[in-house]
């Protein structure tokens, strides 16, 4: 990780961007001006220095959308955190596909990329940040002799920002290199096998849940990490455990969505405008369904800027004929729409259904032309009275990365795979919502495709076909494997590569079978 390594040697955290993460909204440290040993003289200081790592998944850098991006080398929007992530999650899957003709970006979908793809180095790289971010922050706090109430709860939340990066890097590469704040600073790291951090995080998560100064569910504020995105972490570990390890825990899931659905989280189910509440979810002041959103990563027109995150699934999903002011912005970018195969999952009376067919053809022909394929209109910059958001340039929606929706679809899903829950009354609440009629019963099949129809562009999905089995073999759609009608791909591409460049600067680490 030789960029990383250069990144973190001058504490490059945080910078003088206003942050505005819940109750952190404060201005982080500027690392050209001060180190860690110097900065963390007092409260202010420590919440500052958060909040640098709460930004870095919400923005490319710490200037803001048109400043120096975090990781060098890299384009800032396609190295952000969130637009990483789609292109892994989505791009990959029969949900999205992207048009342009970006370096390596169409090779996400006919899953043919190589070991020195551009975009998998940005979302690693990305990933890796993240964790050293939080492993600074947790190495110099229990290093300080500055002492107030809440110091501890402080670590706890930088704990469970680490543990989400790492769920990330064990779900999409994983055998990686591991480090925690008792690691040598500046030594190269060693790998790590994805069975062995799967037990680390397991025994992270279960700390933080029972044992730390982390707060209860809601308890700190909206889009801070609490006991209640510790627990949805630990539920998605423990529904993919047999693809992490070959071990099903599907039991030990479900105990863990029976405590997470006792905390007080609900269906967002009234609507304040002329929106349904389904998409008031993934509206400009989407913050005002705190009930369901378990963690969000905040966006602001004005303050919190950057072409990933939300303001990429808006812009480059507008195109064509489609009119930008019905999605709150000044303009499209022409990029991402879904394959038939996806779109047909839904129904008309779905209120999940929106998609913009009016000028679209639904075969997509032509990757490379946007008019190929129904577009996307599930987020937008529109507030849920109909108002566009602060600014038209860059949207004030946020990234809702864990609902309460997740959760009662992975009890469905438990009950099926048979664990001990009610899972077909959480099932039937998400159906309802969406204007769908109850099941009496509950199907895997029916329960992926009812997964897909929920939580579609919000990084779920590959992950959903692997341990549905569908991902390389069993299930095709268009473009899958790089022609038109879909075919299957080798069972090796369920992982991404370790990136060349971190295993030439780092010769502890092995590639991934396959590559």
């Amino acid at each position: 990780m030789k960029t990383i390594k250069y990144i973190f040697s001058i504490l490059a955290i945080t910078a003088a961007l206003t942050s505005c993460i819940g109750d952190l909204n404060v201005t982080p440290i500027d690392p050209n001006a001060n180190t860690a040993d110097k900065a963390l003289v007092n409260e202010a200081a420590f919440t500052s220095f958060l909040a640098g790592v709460y930004t870095g998944f919400a923005t490319s850098g710490y200037y803001g959308a048109n400043g120096s991006a975090s990781i060098s080398g890299l384009d800032g929007g396609a190295s952000q955190y969130i637009r990483g992530l789609y292109h892994h999650s989505e791009l990959t899957t029969d949900e999205s596909v992207c048009g342009w003709n970006d370096q390596t970006i169409k090779n996400f979908h006919y899953m043919n990329w190589t070991t020195d793809d551009t975009f998998i180095y940005a979302f690693y790289s990305r990933i890796f940040m993240q964790i050293s971010a939080a492993n600074e922050f947790i190495r110099e706090a229990l290093a300080s002799d500055v002492n107030f109430s809440g110091k501890e709860e402080l670590i706890a939340e930088a704990r469970v920002l680490r543990a989400l990066a790492y769920y990330h890097a064990i779900d999409n590469f994983g055998n990686v290199p591991f480090a925690d704040e008792n690691s040598v600073v500046g030594a190269f790291p060693d790998q790590i096998s994805r069975a062995a951090l799967f037990e680390w995080l397991e025994e992270e998560l279960n700390d933080l849940i029972n044992n730390s100064a982390l707060a209860a569910p809601r308890a700190n504020g909206y889009a801070r990490a609490d006991k209640g995105v510790a627990k949805f972490l630990l539920a998605k570990l423990y529904l993919n455990a047999q693809v992490y390890t070959g071990n099903a825990m599907y039991d030990k899931c479900a105990q863990v969505l029976t405590s997470l659905m006792s905390d007080g989280y609900q269906l967002h189910t009234t609507s304040a405008g002329t929106f349904s509440p389904y998409q008031e979810l993934f509206l400009a002041d989407n913050e005002r369904c705190a009930e369901e959103i378990i963690f969000a990563i905040e966006q602001d027109g004005i303050n919190t800027t950057s072409y990933g995150a939300t303001n990429y699934l808006i812009f480059a999903s507008t195109g064509g004929e489609m009119d930008p002011a019905a999605l709150g912005i000044s303009s499209g970018w022409g990029g991402l729409r879904t394959t038939p195969e996806f779109y047909d999952k839904f129904s008309s009376s779905d209120a999940r259904n929106l998609f913009y067919t009016a000028t679209q053809q639904k075969s997509i022909d032509d990757i490379g032309e946007f008019t190929h394929g129904y577009a996307f209109m599930k987020f937008r910059n529109i507030k849920s009275d109909g108002q566009p958001g602060q600014e038209l340039g860059f949207v004030d929606t946020d990234f809702p990365m864990m609902r309460y929706a997740d959760v009662l679809l992975m009890a469905a899903e438990c009950q099926a795979r048979g664990a001990s829950i009610d899972g077909l009354r959480a099932f039937n609440q998400v159906r309802e919502r969406a204007g769908l009629p109850a099941v009496s019963s509950l199907n895997l099949d029916e329960i992926l495709d009812e997964r897909g129809r929920e939580l579609y562009q919000e990084c779920w999905r590959r992950s959903d076909l692997i341990r549905f089995g569908k991902f390389t073999t069993g299930y095709n759609w268009q473009w899958k494997g790089g022609v038109q009608a879909g075919t299957d791909v080798p069972a090796f591409r369920t992982l991404f590569p370790i990136p060349d460049s971190d295993r030439l600067a780092n010769t502890k680490l092995s590639q991934n079978q396959g590559y």
